[in-house]
């Protein structure tokens, strides 16, 4: 029987958000219906407010979410009832060529619920990524449920639904960041500060934070940075240069997603380095390189889409280096709130003000 839950919708364009009653159905085959007990605000919720993404309004938000699986549908036999579960935006399908070769990260088919949450009136949703979790309850497909340890607090797991695995994945997965390694992280927010802690995760040496904001910097240093550099009084290239013996960053990870920032990690990275986008650009920046240089320097220019993470693989294990006080995801929390607080906490994110604000239901 369909439920009736609170939800947070974006009804149009830069339109405010607003608290909605949402009709959620019983899950068909291959879907489950999860209760949310935490969803952080990413800014990706934002771009979709604010028409970025596609017009497809009514949109229900929120999608980096932590909760426990309610009921599921035929066929289901991953997780199941009371299962505590970290939702994830791609669902890797088993069968696609790059599920066939063996990597699944990079599922070319990923999935999401077939049917449709609606409003009151029977007005179809689209849920931000798949997912919608600003709300109490939410229908997702049974694949975008990762089970985890139940120990962890749900506050803290939802931030690897999107942007700190995002972060983390840059380094470990897309940069193959390792023990000794110098990095550069350009753009200190979510995303970046998660990309920082995923390097010294992994041993790097030497931890290079850039941003135009002392307050970001400060806080990058809190989560590994070992120097910091803010590019709005100082050329990063030059300084990036100086802090690695005039070489270069082995990898530098771009988590701005603008070409004048790209174009600074493509000169500040060492011959033969790295260069990660995770920073997300929009459709009409273009970039402009010459190509000599480009043969010239070697290496690699990467891009990583959701960290290049297999949600089965990657959440699991980062939730345990938690729980053993190797990884502090608590530090991306900068507050928690309720569902009729979001307008708010979009404008936090706008200002720079916040890591993560976390709706907590």
């Amino acid at each position: 029987m369909a439920q009736e839950v609170r939800g947070v919708i974006a009804p149009g364009k830069d339109e405010p958000v607003r608290v909605e009653t949402i009709v959620v159905p019983d899950p068909g085959p291959g879907e489950a219906v999860v209760k949310i007990q935490a969803c952080g605000v990413c800014h990706t919720d934002l771009h979709y407010k604010q028409g970025g993404i596609n017009d497809d309004f009514p949109f229900l938000l929120g999608h980096e979410a932590a909760g426990i699986v309610e009921s599921v549908g035929d066929g289901v036999t991953d997780v199941a009832p009371g299962d505590f579960v970290i939702l994830n935006w791609r669902a890797v399908c088993g069968q696609c060529r790059a599920c066939l070769r063996g990597r699944p990260w990079y599922c070319f088919n990923t999935h999401n619920a077939k049917q449709k949450m609606t409003l009151k009136d029977g007005t179809e949703l689209s849920p931000a990524l798949g997912i919608g979790a600003f709300a109490e309850k939410t229908l997702v497909a049974a694949g975008q449920c990762t089970k985890v340890d139940p120990a962890v607090s749900p506050a803290v797991a939802g931030l690897l639904g999107c942007g700190v695995m995002a972060g983390i994945g840059a380094a470990i997965n897309t940069g193959n960041v390792g023990r000794g390694d110098t990095v550069a992280v350009i753009g200190c927010g979510g995303v970046g500060d998660a990309a920082i802690a995923g390097s010294r995760l992994a041993g790097a040496a030497k931890i290079i934070a850039v941003d135009i904001d002392d307050r970001k910097l400060t806080t990058a240093e809190k989560l590994g940075a070992t120097h910091t550099v803010n590019s709005r009084s100082t050329d990063p290239v030059e300084a990036i240069r100086e802090l690695t013996g005039g070489f270069g960053a082995d990898v530098v990870i771009e988590a701005v997603g603008r070409p004048e920032t790209y174009t600074q990690a493509f000169y500040a990275r060492d011959l033969a380095g790295t260069v990660v986008l995770v920073g997300v650009p929009t459709p009409d920046m273009k970039l402009e390189l010459p190509l000599i240089d480009v043969f010239g320097r070697g290496g690699a220019l990467k891009s990583s889409w959701y960290g290049d993470c297999l949600p089965s693989r990657d959440f699991p294990m980062l939730i345990d280096l938690h729980l053993q006080g190797r990884l502090d995801l608590g530090a991306f929390v900068s507050e928690t709130i309720a569902l009729d607080d979001i307008e708010a906490a979009f404008e936090r994110i706008h200002h720079g003000d916040v890591l993560r604000s976390v709706v907590m239901l």
